[in-house]
């Protein structure tokens, strides 16, 4: 029933958890060499583990000064926005909301673009899309884009300018919450180019609608909304 893969952030760099994540991982690249457009984005943990997973190296991540950091991303030199996941903005549009406004949060760990360029299984799977700068001036990248697979992670978090509201230094203007929509609106037009076509009833039964929200933004936790499973 899946068209594509949402690696989220957290916390988990170890144990069961980085073992799943690498067997989905490796069914991911089966089914697209298989010819199956199957996509997957990683966010914030998610670029941590993937960056782990391809070098074979769990100890190839950095620290940085940019714990619930708003940064902004500045393009590599001649970054083609064709195929990737900002081309749904104009050239200006690109340019002038994301290069100059602060719409993004990010987290502790990372790697450098000269470690990055340093190390070839890393190189040969991704390109570099952005980097951002930490409190110090440390620059490391934001984003990356496979070479020859649907898959992109992000060093940052596109959703929480529209979703969370429990610290004061996230961006919700306008154009933030925009770069929200065009993030999650890439992720699925890619998965609508997926192969797998489930039975109706089958998907039905297992949408999130069968769940209810819980409202927790007026506790201050966060988040507006939490689905909480027992």
């Amino acid at each position: 029933m899946v068209n594509g893969v949402l690696f989220t952030g957290g916390w988990a760099k170890t144990g069961l958890y980085y073992e799943v994540v690498e067997r989905i991982f490796k069914k991911i690249l089966k089914k697209n060499d298989a010819g199956d457009h199957f996509p997957l984005y990683a966010i914030c943990l998610g670029f941590e583990l993937l960056t782990m997973i391809i070098n074979k190296d769990q100890n190839i991540l950095e620290s940085f000064n940019a714990t619930d950091q708003a940064s902004t991303l500045q393009f590599i030199e001649n970054t083609q926005i064709e195929g990737i996941v900002f081309q749904r903005y104009t050239s200006f549009q690109l340019y002038l909301h994301i290069d100059f406004d602060a719409i993004e949060i990010n987290r502790q760990y990372g790697i450098s673009p000269e470690r990055f360029e340093d190390n070839q299984n890393l190189t040969s799977f991704f390109k570099i899309l952005t980097t951002s700068a930490d409190e110090d001036n440390k620059v490391y990248i934001s984003t990356v884009h496979a070479h020859s697979y649907p898959m992109i992670a992000f060093q940052w978090h596109p959703e929480k300018n529209a979703f969370e509201w429990g610290l004061s230094m996230i961006p919700h203007s306008e154009d933030a919450v925009q770069v929200t929509k065009h993030v999650a609106n890439h992720l699925v037009s890619e998965a609508r180019k997926s192969l797998n076509r489930p039975p109706a009833r089958l998907v039905l039964n297992n949408l999130i609608y069968n769940y209810n929200p819980t409202y927790c933004g007026k506790a201050g936790k966060g988040y507006d909304e939490v689905y909480i499973f027992t």
